[in-house]
């Protein structure tokens, strides 16, 4: 299988992508702002298809909607109460915007199908070198304010009151996820973003209480899902980003119903 070239950069480009979005994506889970990822992906690929209308690589405005989407995002809405309006109204707009796009996109249909639905088994070297400087600044930002970050999180009253700013991490983090959004698309499409983003955190929350452990398991299970999503999709001959969706799926529902479950249910009543 890694005697074809393609096939290493597919390894290479989704083991970048599933460390990347598997540690950010704990913290989005944690914070309960699943909804902003989702809404990101279509953001993303509004701009990506805008960015091919102009004859520039869709990857760049990829990220850079992503990326202005997100900052909107965290500087209009801070509390729950105005997190999900600011969110479904970049949302609507982007979406809007995409349509029209579409309009004129139509002689571009594999371009879309694999924006939609990606195509990891096509990354060239040099956009592994773009995903793994990325990746590793997004990381190297959660990093410096992971500390502030989970306090804001967890506390939010409390961090508040000890002068942290909810809105500057909201938007600092927010420009992470967007970040690490434009990479899962990359991989799993716009369609299926929570696959990475979502589905390893959601799996690993179950598992444990920490959340050092948590970050660790659920990169764990990203780099697993994306990784083994290769290898059956070579011998499946599979699409790509269904054989890493079925192993999310499969993960968190084990996590959630599997021999643990109950015995997590009886310690909790």
């Amino acid at each position: 299988m890694l005697d074809y070239e393609f096939m290493r950069n597919a390894f290479a480009a989704a083991g970048i992508v599933a460390l990347t979005a598997g540690i950010i994506g704990y913290f989005l889970v944690l914070r309960g702002q699943s909804f902003a990822g989702h809404a990101l992906s279509h953001v993303g690929f509004t701009g990506a298809t805008g960015a091919a209308l102009l004859g520039i690589a869709p990857l760049a405005g990829l990220i850079a909607a992503t990326l202005l989407a997100g900052l909107g995002m965290g500087v209009l809405g801070v509390d729950r109460a105005s997190r999900d309006v600011a969110i479904g109204m970049v949302l609507a707009f982007a979406l809007g915007l995409g349509m029209l796009f579409l309009h004129f996109f139509t002689s571009y249909a594999t371009v879309a199908t694999a924006l939609l639905f990606g195509n990891v088994l096509a990354v060239e070297r040099g956009t592994i070198l773009l995903l793994a400087a990325l990746g590793a600044g997004a990381l190297a930002t959660l990093a410096v304010i992971s500390r502030p970050l989970l306090f804001a999180s967890l506390q939010p009253e409390l961090a508040e009151a000890k002068g942290v700013s909810l809105r500057l991490y909201a938007v600092l983090f927010l420009a992470i996820v967007a970040i690490a959004t434009a990479l899962a698309t990359e991989v799993v499409g716009v369609l299926l973003v929570f696959t990475l983003l979502v589905g390893p955190a959601a799996a690993a929350m179950p598992l444990t209480r920490h959340v050092a452990t948590g970050v660790a398991l659920a990169a764990t299970l990203a780099l697993a899902e994306a990784w083994g999503g290769l290898v059956l999709a070579y011998h499946t001959d599979w699409p790509a980003s269904f054989a890493i969706t079925l192993l999310s799926a499969a993960f968190y529902a084990f996590a959630h119903l599997g021999p643990g479950a109950l015995a997590r249910l009886r310690a909790r009543r």
